[in-house]
């Protein structure tokens, strides 16, 4: 109990913290026309449509190929920079 009313403690000062920082550091929020672009208009729409994909499609897929005993099934390799210039070098 007491570790989760800790926790419980410790999110709060995070969350409450958190939003006094951005209101300091915040830019100017003045309209301006560059705010009314098309691509910018249709970037309004499709980067919550790209974002909910990724945390509902993309990442649990990953996870699920990436468990250490479906890796060899679905052909799974882990990428770090370190290897993924090993690989480009080796295929060229």
């Amino acid at each position: 109990m007491k570790r989760l009313l800790m926790a419980g403690l410790v999110m709060t000062m995070l969350a409450l913290s958190s939003g006094t920082v951005r209101a300091s550091e915040s830019p100017n929020d003045e309209y301006d026309d560059s705010i009314m672009h098309p691509l910018r208009l249709a970037y309004y729409v499709a980067h919550p449509v790209g974002f909910a994909a990724e945390w509902l499609i993309g990442r649990p897929f990953h996870y699920l190929i990436s468990r250490p005993y479906l890796d060899e099934i679905f052909g799974y390799h882990p990428s770090s920079e370190e290897s993924s210039y090993r690989q480009l070098g080796e295929h060229m």
